[in-house]
Protein backbone atom coordinates (compact mmCIF):
# COMPACT_ATOMS: atom_id res chain seq x y z
CA UNK A 1 0.00 0.00 0.00
CA UNK A 2 2.67 2.50 1.02
CA UNK A 3 5.66 1.21 -0.95
CA UNK A 4 5.29 3.48 -3.99
CA UNK A 5 4.70 6.52 -1.76
CA UNK A 6 8.12 6.04 -0.11
CA UNK A 7 9.82 4.90 -3.32
CA UNK A 8 10.31 1.33 -2.06
CA UNK A 9 10.42 -1.82 -4.15
CA UNK A 10 8.71 -3.91 -1.48
CA UNK A 11 7.64 -3.81 2.15
CA UNK A 12 10.86 -3.53 4.18
CA UNK A 13 9.54 -4.83 7.49
CA UNK A 14 7.79 -8.07 6.62
CA UNK A 15 8.05 -10.63 9.42
CA UNK A 16 8.54 -13.47 6.95
CA UNK A 17 12.10 -14.83 7.35
CA UNK A 18 14.01 -13.60 4.31
CA UNK A 19 17.81 -14.08 4.23
CA UNK A 20 18.14 -10.99 2.00
CA UNK A 21 17.12 -8.89 4.98
CA UNK A 22 19.35 -10.65 7.49
CA UNK A 23 21.05 -7.98 9.55
CA UNK A 24 24.32 -9.31 10.87
CA UNK A 25 24.69 -7.70 14.25
CA UNK A 26 27.67 -8.78 16.32
CA UNK A 27 25.55 -11.39 18.07
CA UNK A 28 24.02 -12.68 14.83
CA UNK A 29 27.47 -12.94 13.24
CA UNK A 30 28.68 -15.02 16.16
CA UNK A 31 25.55 -17.15 16.09
CA UNK A 32 25.89 -17.91 12.39
CA UNK A 33 29.56 -18.73 12.90
CA UNK A 34 28.60 -21.27 15.59
CA UNK A 35 26.07 -22.88 13.24
CA UNK A 36 28.51 -23.06 10.34
CA UNK A 37 31.17 -24.54 12.62
CA UNK A 38 28.73 -27.17 13.78
CA UNK A 39 27.78 -28.05 10.21
CA UNK A 40 31.39 -28.40 9.10
CA UNK A 41 32.53 -30.32 12.18
CA UNK A 42 30.58 -33.55 12.33
CA UNK A 43 29.16 -34.91 15.54
CA UNK A 44 27.13 -33.92 18.57
CA UNK A 45 24.66 -31.12 19.04
CA UNK A 46 24.65 -27.39 18.41
CA UNK A 47 22.19 -25.38 20.50
CA UNK A 48 20.98 -21.93 19.44
CA UNK A 49 18.50 -20.13 21.69
CA UNK A 50 17.00 -16.67 21.82
CA UNK A 51 13.95 -14.71 22.86
CA UNK A 52 10.88 -14.77 20.61
CA UNK A 53 11.48 -12.66 17.52
CA UNK A 54 15.25 -12.21 17.85
CA UNK A 55 15.95 -13.70 14.41
CA UNK A 56 16.64 -17.38 15.03
CA UNK A 57 14.60 -18.67 12.10
CA UNK A 58 16.04 -16.03 9.77
CA UNK A 59 19.52 -17.14 10.87
CA UNK A 60 18.64 -20.73 10.01
CA UNK A 61 17.45 -19.63 6.55
CA UNK A 62 20.78 -17.91 6.04
CA UNK A 63 22.60 -21.05 7.18
CA UNK A 64 20.73 -23.12 4.61
CA UNK A 65 22.03 -20.83 1.86
CA UNK A 66 25.62 -21.34 3.01
CA UNK A 67 25.67 -25.11 3.44
CA UNK A 68 28.70 -26.85 1.97
CA UNK A 69 28.31 -29.04 -1.06
CA UNK A 70 27.50 -32.63 -0.25
CA UNK A 71 25.19 -31.84 2.68
CA UNK A 72 21.69 -33.26 3.08
CA UNK A 73 19.42 -31.45 5.53
CA UNK A 74 16.28 -32.48 7.36
CA UNK A 75 14.47 -29.38 8.65
CA UNK A 76 11.76 -29.98 11.26
CA UNK A 77 9.67 -26.84 11.78
CA UNK A 78 6.91 -28.31 13.90
CA UNK A 79 8.45 -30.58 16.55
CA UNK A 80 5.22 -31.23 18.48
CA UNK A 81 5.33 -34.85 17.39
CA UNK A 82 5.44 -38.30 18.89
CA UNK A 83 8.64 -40.38 18.62
CA UNK A 84 7.31 -42.30 15.62
CA UNK A 85 6.07 -39.13 13.92
CA UNK A 86 9.40 -37.45 14.57
CA UNK A 87 11.43 -40.28 13.03
CA UNK A 88 9.01 -40.48 10.09
CA UNK A 89 9.35 -36.74 9.50
CA UNK A 90 13.16 -37.03 9.41
CA UNK A 91 12.96 -39.88 6.92
CA UNK A 92 10.54 -37.94 4.71
CA UNK A 93 12.76 -34.84 4.79
CA UNK A 94 15.81 -36.89 3.74
CA UNK A 95 13.94 -38.93 1.16
CA UNK A 96 14.44 -42.19 3.07
CA UNK A 97 11.88 -44.83 2.01
CA UNK A 98 9.70 -45.68 4.99
CA UNK A 99 9.85 -49.29 6.14
CA UNK A 100 6.87 -51.61 5.93
CA UNK A 101 6.46 -51.39 9.72
CA UNK A 102 5.96 -47.62 9.79
CA UNK A 103 4.75 -47.67 13.39
CA UNK A 104 7.93 -49.33 14.64
CA UNK A 105 10.64 -47.15 16.18
CA UNK A 106 13.19 -49.90 15.59
CA UNK A 107 12.30 -50.23 11.89
CA UNK A 108 12.40 -46.45 11.36
CA UNK A 109 15.75 -46.16 13.17
CA UNK A 110 17.24 -48.99 11.11
CA UNK A 111 16.07 -47.36 7.87
CA UNK A 112 17.56 -44.04 8.93
CA UNK A 113 20.82 -45.68 10.01
CA UNK A 114 21.16 -47.44 6.64
CA UNK A 115 20.69 -44.11 4.86
CA UNK A 116 23.26 -42.38 7.08
CA UNK A 117 25.85 -45.10 6.44
CA UNK A 118 25.20 -44.89 2.70
CA UNK A 119 25.50 -41.11 2.77
CA UNK A 120 28.74 -41.31 4.73
CA UNK A 121 30.14 -43.84 2.29
CA UNK A 122 29.44 -41.40 -0.56
CA UNK A 123 31.23 -38.61 1.30
CA UNK A 124 28.05 -36.71 2.10
CA UNK A 125 27.11 -35.09 5.40
CA UNK A 126 23.66 -35.34 7.01
CA UNK A 127 22.28 -32.55 9.17
CA UNK A 128 19.11 -32.43 11.27
CA UNK A 129 17.80 -28.95 12.19
CA UNK A 130 14.93 -28.75 14.68
CA UNK A 131 13.27 -25.35 14.99
CA UNK A 132 11.11 -24.44 18.00
CA UNK A 133 12.92 -27.25 19.83
CA UNK A 134 11.60 -26.06 23.20
CA UNK A 135 8.35 -27.79 22.19
CA UNK A 136 9.96 -31.22 21.93
CA UNK A 137 8.54 -33.78 24.30
CA UNK A 138 10.94 -35.38 26.77
CA UNK A 139 10.65 -38.81 25.17
CA UNK A 140 11.32 -37.28 21.74
CA UNK A 141 14.38 -35.49 23.12
CA UNK A 142 15.61 -38.85 24.35
CA UNK A 143 15.07 -40.21 20.85
CA UNK A 144 17.09 -37.28 19.49
CA UNK A 145 19.91 -38.23 21.84
CA UNK A 146 19.79 -41.82 20.68
CA UNK A 147 20.19 -40.68 17.08
CA UNK A 148 23.67 -39.44 17.95
CA UNK A 149 24.59 -43.06 18.70
CA UNK A 150 24.47 -43.66 14.96
CA UNK A 151 28.17 -43.48 14.22
CA UNK A 152 31.20 -45.11 12.68
CA UNK A 153 34.39 -45.90 14.54
CA UNK A 154 35.65 -42.37 13.87
CA UNK A 155 32.73 -39.96 13.70
CA UNK A 156 29.04 -39.33 14.21
CA UNK A 157 26.81 -39.85 11.20
CA UNK A 158 24.29 -37.15 12.06
CA UNK A 159 24.84 -33.51 13.03
CA UNK A 160 21.94 -32.11 15.05
CA UNK A 161 21.14 -28.41 15.52
CA UNK A 162 18.49 -27.46 18.06
CA UNK A 163 16.92 -24.01 17.66
CA UNK A 164 14.61 -22.76 20.38
CA UNK A 165 13.49 -20.15 22.85
CA UNK A 166 14.98 -19.66 26.30
CA UNK A 167 12.80 -22.47 27.63
CA UNK A 168 15.04 -24.88 25.70
CA UNK A 169 17.97 -23.96 27.95
CA UNK A 170 15.84 -24.61 31.01
CA UNK A 171 14.68 -27.92 29.60
CA UNK A 172 18.18 -29.16 28.82
CA UNK A 173 19.46 -28.08 32.24
CA UNK A 174 17.19 -30.60 33.95
CA UNK A 175 18.91 -33.48 35.68
CA UNK A 176 17.13 -36.11 33.57
CA UNK A 177 18.41 -34.35 30.43
CA UNK A 178 22.07 -34.40 31.46
CA UNK A 179 23.00 -37.21 29.04
CA UNK A 180 21.81 -35.11 26.12
CA UNK A 181 23.25 -31.84 27.54
CA UNK A 182 26.70 -33.44 27.80
CA UNK A 183 26.68 -34.07 24.05
CA UNK A 184 26.11 -30.42 23.15
CA UNK A 185 29.37 -29.22 21.65
CA UNK A 186 28.30 -25.63 21.01
CA UNK A 187 25.85 -23.28 22.69
CA UNK A 188 24.86 -19.80 21.67
CA UNK A 189 22.15 -17.41 22.85
CA UNK A 190 20.87 -14.57 20.67
CA UNK A 191 20.29 -11.31 22.53
CA UNK A 192 18.03 -8.46 21.32
CA UNK A 193 19.65 -5.61 19.39
CA UNK A 194 21.26 -2.68 21.14
CA UNK A 195 20.03 0.85 20.43
CA UNK A 196 22.85 1.44 17.93
CA UNK A 197 22.16 -1.91 16.27
CA UNK A 198 18.46 -1.11 16.09
CA UNK A 199 19.23 2.09 14.19
CA UNK A 200 21.50 0.20 11.80
CA UNK A 201 18.91 -2.59 11.46
CA UNK A 202 16.18 -0.15 10.40
CA UNK A 203 18.46 1.54 7.87
CA UNK A 204 19.61 -1.85 6.53
CA UNK A 205 16.09 -3.13 5.84
CA UNK A 206 15.06 0.13 4.20
CA UNK A 207 18.10 0.04 1.92
CA UNK A 208 17.39 -3.57 0.89
CA UNK A 209 13.80 -2.51 0.05
CA UNK A 210 15.11 0.29 -2.17
CA UNK A 211 14.95 3.39 0.04
CA UNK A 212 17.18 6.23 -1.12
CA UNK A 213 16.52 8.80 1.60
CA UNK A 214 15.89 8.86 5.33
CA UNK A 215 12.37 7.74 6.23
CA UNK A 216 12.69 7.19 9.98
CA UNK A 217 14.03 10.20 11.84
CA UNK A 218 16.67 9.78 14.54
CA UNK A 219 14.16 10.35 17.32
CA UNK A 220 11.74 7.87 15.74
CA UNK A 221 14.44 5.18 15.69
CA UNK A 222 15.19 5.78 19.37
CA UNK A 223 11.48 5.49 20.16
CA UNK A 224 11.23 2.33 18.11
CA UNK A 225 14.07 0.79 20.10
CA UNK A 226 12.45 1.80 23.40
CA UNK A 227 9.08 0.32 22.48
CA UNK A 228 10.45 -2.90 20.96
CA UNK A 229 13.29 -3.61 23.42
CA UNK A 230 15.44 -4.30 20.38
CA UNK A 231 13.52 -7.46 19.36
CA UNK A 232 13.70 -7.58 15.53
CA UNK A 233 10.24 -9.06 14.97
CA UNK A 234 8.59 -6.44 17.16
CA UNK A 235 10.64 -3.74 15.41
CA UNK A 236 9.30 -5.02 12.09
CA UNK A 237 5.66 -5.00 13.18
CA UNK A 238 5.79 -1.53 14.74
CA UNK A 239 7.85 -0.08 11.88
CA UNK A 240 5.44 -1.48 9.29
CA UNK A 241 2.47 0.13 11.08
CA UNK A 242 4.45 3.36 11.43
CA UNK A 243 5.02 3.52 7.68
CA UNK A 244 1.31 2.97 7.10
CA UNK A 245 0.51 5.79 9.50
CA UNK A 246 2.96 8.16 7.80
CA UNK A 247 1.52 7.20 4.42
CA UNK A 248 -2.05 8.01 5.45
CA UNK A 249 -0.86 11.44 6.60
CA UNK A 250 1.32 11.96 3.52
CA UNK A 251 4.30 12.46 5.78
CA UNK A 252 7.58 11.53 4.11
CA UNK A 253 9.30 11.06 7.49
CA UNK A 254 8.16 8.80 10.35
CA UNK A 255 7.99 10.72 13.62
CA UNK A 256 8.14 9.45 17.23
CA UNK A 257 4.42 10.21 17.55
CA UNK A 258 3.65 7.88 14.67
CA UNK A 259 5.85 5.18 16.20
CA UNK A 260 4.03 5.44 19.53
CA UNK A 261 0.68 5.23 17.77
CA UNK A 262 1.80 2.16 15.87
CA UNK A 263 3.06 0.50 19.07
CA UNK A 264 -0.27 1.14 20.80
CA UNK A 265 -2.02 -0.53 17.89
CA UNK A 266 0.32 -3.53 17.98
CA UNK A 267 0.17 -4.01 21.74
CA UNK A 268 -3.56 -3.25 21.93
CA UNK A 269 -3.12 -0.54 24.53
CA UNK A 270 -5.91 1.96 25.00
CA UNK A 271 -3.70 4.72 26.31
CA UNK A 272 -3.20 8.25 25.10
CA UNK A 273 -0.60 7.29 22.49
CA UNK A 274 -2.96 5.43 20.22
CA UNK A 275 -2.30 6.04 16.53
CA UNK A 276 -4.54 8.66 15.00
CA UNK A 277 -4.97 6.86 11.70
CA UNK A 278 -6.77 4.09 13.57
CA UNK A 279 -8.73 5.83 16.29
CA UNK A 280 -9.48 8.95 14.30
CA UNK A 281 -9.19 11.05 17.42
CA UNK A 282 -7.72 13.93 15.40
CA UNK A 283 -8.78 15.76 12.25
CA UNK A 284 -8.14 13.42 9.34
CA UNK A 285 -7.43 15.83 6.53
CA UNK A 286 -4.31 13.91 5.68
CA UNK A 287 -5.48 10.44 6.68
CA UNK A 288 -7.87 10.15 3.78
CA UNK A 289 -5.72 11.50 0.96
CA UNK A 290 -4.47 8.13 -0.14
CA UNK A 291 -5.28 8.69 -3.79
CA UNK A 292 -4.38 12.40 -3.86
CA UNK A 293 -3.75 15.20 -1.42
CA UNK A 294 -7.06 16.85 -0.63
CA UNK A 295 -8.86 18.91 1.95
CA UNK A 296 -10.55 17.76 5.14
CA UNK A 297 -12.59 14.55 5.11
CA UNK A 298 -13.59 13.08 8.44
CA UNK A 299 -14.41 14.96 11.63
CA UNK A 300 -13.78 18.35 10.09
CA UNK A 301 -16.62 20.90 10.09
CA UNK A 302 -19.16 19.94 7.45
CA UNK A 303 -18.68 21.72 4.12
CA UNK A 304 -20.48 21.58 0.83
CA UNK A 305 -17.40 21.59 -1.37
CA UNK A 306 -13.69 21.06 -1.13
CA UNK A 307 -10.81 22.04 -3.33
CA UNK A 308 -9.87 19.68 -6.15
CA UNK A 309 -6.94 17.37 -5.50
CA UNK A 310 -3.59 19.00 -6.38
CA UNK A 311 -1.49 17.79 -9.25
CA UNK A 312 1.70 15.81 -8.68
CA UNK A 313 3.67 19.00 -8.99
CA UNK A 314 1.85 20.50 -6.04
CA UNK A 315 3.37 20.19 -2.60
CA UNK A 316 1.23 18.03 -0.29
CA UNK A 317 -0.45 19.85 2.58
CA UNK A 318 1.27 19.69 5.93
CA UNK A 319 -0.21 17.17 8.36
CA UNK A 320 -2.54 18.69 10.96
CA UNK A 321 -0.85 19.77 14.16
CA UNK A 322 -0.99 17.35 17.04
CA UNK A 323 -3.19 18.80 19.75
CA UNK A 324 -2.32 18.48 23.38
CA UNK A 325 -3.28 15.10 24.77
CA UNK A 326 -4.16 14.58 28.40
CA UNK A 327 -1.89 12.35 30.43
CA UNK A 328 -4.70 9.95 31.27
CA UNK A 329 -7.57 8.96 29.06
CA UNK A 330 -10.89 9.26 30.84
CA UNK A 331 -12.99 6.17 31.05
CA UNK A 332 -15.83 6.10 28.56
CA UNK A 333 -19.20 5.02 29.91
CA UNK A 334 -20.27 1.84 28.15
CA UNK A 335 -23.86 1.33 27.21
CA UNK A 336 -25.37 -1.93 26.05
CA UNK A 337 -25.31 -2.34 22.27
CA UNK A 338 -28.71 -1.79 20.71
CA UNK A 339 -30.16 -4.15 18.10
CA UNK A 340 -29.00 -3.25 14.63
CA UNK A 341 -31.26 -2.11 11.84
CA UNK A 342 -32.19 -4.80 9.33
CA UNK A 343 -32.03 -3.50 5.76
CA UNK A 344 -34.91 -4.48 3.53
CA UNK A 345 -33.51 -6.16 0.44
CA UNK A 346 -36.87 -6.11 -1.37
CA UNK A 347 -37.24 -2.37 -0.99
CA UNK A 348 -33.72 -1.76 -2.23
CA UNK A 349 -34.22 -3.91 -5.31
CA UNK A 350 -37.26 -1.80 -6.24
CA UNK A 351 -35.26 1.44 -6.25
CA UNK A 352 -34.84 2.84 -9.80
CA UNK A 353 -31.38 2.93 -11.33
CA UNK A 354 -30.02 6.50 -11.30
CA UNK A 355 -27.03 8.34 -12.77
CA UNK A 356 -24.48 8.72 -9.98
CA UNK A 357 -22.96 12.02 -11.11
CA UNK A 358 -26.31 13.76 -11.36
CA UNK A 359 -27.38 12.33 -7.98
CA UNK A 360 -24.27 13.68 -6.24
CA UNK A 361 -24.77 17.11 -7.73
CA UNK A 362 -28.43 17.19 -6.71
CA UNK A 363 -27.62 16.04 -3.14
CA UNK A 364 -24.43 18.03 -2.55
CA UNK A 365 -25.99 19.65 0.53
CA UNK A 366 -26.55 16.21 2.08
CA UNK A 367 -23.20 14.49 1.40
CA UNK A 368 -21.14 16.01 4.20
CA UNK A 369 -19.12 13.94 6.67
CA UNK A 370 -21.51 14.62 9.54
CA UNK A 371 -24.52 13.48 7.53
CA UNK A 372 -22.70 10.31 6.45
CA UNK A 373 -21.88 9.45 10.06
CA UNK A 374 -25.44 10.21 11.11
CA UNK A 375 -26.61 7.67 8.52
CA UNK A 376 -24.00 5.04 9.48
CA UNK A 377 -24.70 5.40 13.20
CA UNK A 378 -28.40 5.01 12.45
CA UNK A 379 -27.78 1.66 10.75
CA UNK A 380 -26.16 0.54 14.01
CA UNK A 381 -29.23 1.88 15.86
CA UNK A 382 -27.12 4.45 17.70
CA UNK A 383 -27.23 8.23 17.86
CA UNK A 384 -24.72 10.60 16.32
CA UNK A 385 -24.36 14.19 17.53
CA UNK A 386 -22.59 16.85 15.52
CA UNK A 387 -20.24 18.68 17.84
CA UNK A 388 -16.68 18.92 19.18
CA UNK A 389 -16.42 15.21 20.03
CA UNK A 390 -15.13 13.22 17.07
CA UNK A 391 -17.41 10.62 15.53
CA UNK A 392 -15.24 7.63 16.35
CA UNK A 393 -14.91 8.75 19.95
CA UNK A 394 -18.69 8.82 20.13
CA UNK A 395 -18.81 5.33 18.64
CA UNK A 396 -16.76 3.93 21.53
CA UNK A 397 -19.70 4.60 23.85
CA UNK A 398 -21.42 1.75 22.02
CA UNK A 399 -18.32 -0.50 21.94
CA UNK A 400 -17.89 0.38 18.27
CA UNK A 401 -14.61 1.33 16.61
CA UNK A 402 -13.71 2.94 13.32
CA UNK A 403 -11.58 1.29 10.70
CA UNK A 404 -10.36 3.27 7.71
CA UNK A 405 -9.12 1.31 4.72
CA UNK A 406 -8.31 1.70 1.07
CA UNK A 407 -9.31 -1.26 -1.02
CA UNK A 408 -11.79 -2.68 -3.49
CA UNK A 409 -15.50 -3.46 -3.60
CA UNK A 410 -14.61 -7.14 -3.31
CA UNK A 411 -12.91 -6.33 -0.02
CA UNK A 412 -15.94 -4.38 1.18
CA UNK A 413 -18.16 -7.28 0.18
CA UNK A 414 -16.08 -9.69 2.29
CA UNK A 415 -16.43 -7.39 5.33
CA UNK A 416 -20.22 -7.39 4.84
CA UNK A 417 -20.87 -4.13 6.69
CA UNK A 418 -22.19 -0.76 5.51
CA UNK A 419 -19.34 1.66 4.93
CA UNK A 420 -18.83 5.36 4.28
CA UNK A 421 -17.41 5.89 0.80
CA UNK A 422 -15.55 8.99 -0.34
CA UNK A 423 -16.72 9.85 -3.83
CA UNK A 424 -15.26 12.57 -6.06
CA UNK A 425 -17.38 14.13 -8.76
CA UNK A 426 -16.16 15.53 -12.06
CA UNK A 427 -15.18 18.85 -10.45
CA UNK A 428 -13.09 17.16 -7.75
CA UNK A 429 -15.63 17.82 -5.00
CA UNK A 430 -15.73 15.14 -2.31
CA UNK A 431 -18.96 13.51 -1.16
CA UNK A 432 -19.42 11.14 1.75
CA UNK A 433 -22.20 8.61 1.31
CA UNK A 434 -23.04 5.29 2.93
CA UNK A 435 -22.86 2.10 0.88
CA UNK A 436 -25.68 0.00 2.36
CA UNK A 437 -26.25 -2.60 -0.33
CA UNK A 438 -24.01 -4.37 -2.83
CA UNK A 439 -24.47 -6.93 -5.56
CA UNK A 440 -22.53 -8.02 -8.59
CA UNK A 441 -23.96 -5.34 -10.86
CA UNK A 442 -25.64 -2.79 -8.61
CA UNK A 443 -24.96 -0.96 -5.37
CA UNK A 444 -27.23 0.99 -3.04
CA UNK A 445 -26.11 4.31 -1.58
CA UNK A 446 -27.97 5.69 1.42
CA UNK A 447 -28.18 9.40 2.14
CA UNK A 448 -30.09 9.87 5.39
CA UNK A 449 -33.38 7.99 4.80
CA UNK A 450 -33.19 7.82 1.03
CA UNK A 451 -31.68 5.00 -1.04
CA UNK A 452 -30.21 5.32 -4.52
CA UNK A 453 -29.47 2.29 -6.69
CA UNK A 454 -26.44 2.79 -8.95
CA UNK A 455 -24.43 0.63 -11.32
CA UNK A 456 -21.27 -0.84 -9.79
CA UNK A 457 -19.40 -0.03 -12.99
CA UNK A 458 -20.35 3.65 -12.69
CA UNK A 459 -19.46 3.70 -9.00
CA UNK A 460 -15.89 2.87 -9.97
CA UNK A 461 -15.66 6.17 -11.88
CA UNK A 462 -16.28 8.21 -8.71
CA UNK A 463 -14.74 6.05 -5.97
CA UNK A 464 -10.99 5.61 -5.58
CA UNK A 465 -10.91 3.05 -2.79
CA UNK A 466 -11.31 4.98 0.50
CA UNK A 467 -13.88 3.68 2.92
CA UNK A 468 -14.60 3.70 6.63
CA UNK A 469 -16.65 1.26 8.66
CA UNK A 470 -17.70 0.64 12.23
CA UNK A 471 -17.04 -2.70 13.87
CA UNK A 472 -17.40 -4.33 17.26
CA UNK A 473 -14.48 -6.61 18.33
CA UNK A 474 -15.60 -9.92 19.78
CA UNK A 475 -12.83 -9.80 22.40
CA UNK A 476 -14.18 -6.51 23.78
CA UNK A 477 -11.07 -4.42 23.08
CA UNK A 478 -9.21 -3.28 19.98
CA UNK A 479 -5.85 -4.99 19.61
CA UNK A 480 -3.73 -6.73 17.00
CA UNK A 481 -2.03 -10.10 17.33
CA UNK A 482 1.30 -11.14 15.88
CA UNK A 483 3.34 -14.37 15.92
CA UNK A 484 5.38 -14.86 19.05
CA UNK A 485 3.11 -12.89 21.37
CA UNK A 486 1.46 -14.39 24.42
CA UNK A 487 -1.99 -13.06 25.27
CA UNK A 488 -5.13 -14.64 26.79
CA UNK A 489 -7.16 -13.45 23.80
CA UNK A 490 -5.08 -15.67 21.49
CA UNK A 491 -7.47 -18.40 22.65
CA UNK A 492 -10.26 -16.52 20.85
CA UNK A 493 -8.28 -16.76 17.60
CA UNK A 494 -7.82 -20.50 18.08
CA UNK A 495 -11.50 -21.06 18.91
CA UNK A 496 -12.72 -18.90 16.03
CA UNK A 497 -10.48 -20.52 13.43
CA UNK A 498 -11.51 -23.93 14.72
CA UNK A 499 -15.18 -23.01 14.27
CA UNK A 500 -14.75 -21.48 10.83
CA UNK A 501 -12.36 -24.06 9.40
CA UNK A 502 -13.98 -27.06 11.08
CA UNK A 503 -10.73 -28.25 12.66
CA UNK A 504 -9.42 -27.33 16.14
CA UNK A 505 -6.40 -25.03 16.25
CA UNK A 506 -4.33 -27.07 18.67
CA UNK A 507 -3.53 -26.64 21.46
CA UNK A 508 -6.96 -25.02 21.90
CA UNK A 509 -6.28 -23.64 25.38
CA UNK A 510 -2.88 -22.13 24.58
CA UNK A 511 -2.45 -18.36 24.82
CA UNK A 512 0.74 -18.48 22.70
CA UNK A 513 0.68 -17.28 19.09
CA UNK A 514 3.00 -20.03 17.92
CA UNK A 515 4.14 -21.04 14.46
CA UNK A 516 1.36 -23.57 13.90
CA UNK A 517 -1.25 -20.91 14.66
CA UNK A 518 0.53 -18.52 12.30
CA UNK A 519 0.22 -21.08 9.52
CA UNK A 520 -3.50 -21.52 10.29
CA UNK A 521 -3.97 -17.76 10.10
CA UNK A 522 -2.14 -17.59 6.77
CA UNK A 523 -4.27 -20.42 5.37
CA UNK A 524 -7.38 -18.52 6.42
CA UNK A 525 -6.11 -15.28 4.89
CA UNK A 526 -5.43 -17.07 1.60
CA UNK A 527 -8.92 -18.54 1.59
CA UNK A 528 -10.51 -15.13 2.20
CA UNK A 529 -8.12 -13.27 -0.15
CA UNK A 530 -6.72 -11.11 2.61
CA UNK A 531 -3.14 -9.93 2.93
CA UNK A 532 -1.23 -13.09 3.84
CA UNK A 533 1.03 -11.83 6.62
CA UNK A 534 0.12 -14.15 9.51
CA UNK A 535 -0.99 -11.17 11.60
CA UNK A 536 -4.47 -11.00 13.07
CA UNK A 537 -5.08 -7.30 12.66
CA UNK A 538 -8.36 -5.47 12.63
CA UNK A 539 -9.21 -6.33 9.04
CA UNK A 540 -8.68 -10.05 9.59
CA UNK A 541 -10.68 -9.93 12.84
CA UNK A 542 -13.60 -8.25 11.10
CA UNK A 543 -13.70 -10.93 8.40
CA UNK A 544 -13.51 -13.61 11.11
CA UNK A 545 -16.45 -11.99 12.90
CA UNK A 546 -18.34 -11.98 9.61
CA UNK A 547 -17.65 -15.67 9.02
CA UNK A 548 -18.78 -16.43 12.57
CA UNK A 549 -22.15 -14.94 11.63
CA UNK A 550 -22.10 -12.31 14.38
CA UNK A 551 -25.61 -10.88 14.62
CA UNK A 552 -24.73 -7.65 16.45
CA UNK A 553 -24.09 -5.73 13.23
CA UNK A 554 -25.92 -4.40 10.19
CA UNK A 555 -25.13 -6.29 7.01
CA UNK A 556 -24.83 -5.12 3.44
CA UNK A 557 -28.12 -5.75 1.68
CA UNK A 558 -27.77 -8.04 -1.33
CA UNK A 559 -29.00 -6.43 -4.54
CA UNK A 560 -28.97 -7.56 -8.17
Amino acid sequence: MYTSFFGLNEKPFSITPDPRYLFMSERHTEGLAHLLYGVNESGGFIQLTGEVGTGKTTLVRSLLQQLPEGADVALILNPQLSRIEFLSAICEELGVPLPAAQDSIKALTNALNAFLLSNHGRGRRTILIVDEAQNLRVDVLEQVRLLTNLETAKQKLLQIILIGQEELRDLLSRNDMRQLAQRITGRYHLEPLTREETTAYIDHRLRVAGAVGEIFGTAAKRELFRLSDGVPRVINVIADRSLLGAFTQESRVVTPTLVRGAADEVYGRRGVRRGRWRRFGLPLAAALVLAAAGAAWLFMPAAKTVDPAPTKASAPPAPPAMPAVPAVETEVMRSEPAPVVELSTDELIDEPLIALGAMLTANAERTSTDRAFDTLFGLWNTDYSKGPQQACKQAEKYQLYCLFQRGSLSQVRSLDRPVILTLRDDSGTQHQVVLSGLGENYAVLTIKDQQFRVAVEELGDYWFGEYLLLWRPQIGVVKSFFPGMRDPDVRWIRKTLGTIQGEPALPVGSDMFDQSLEERVKDYQRERRLTVDGLVGHHTQIVMNTDLGAQDRPRLARVN
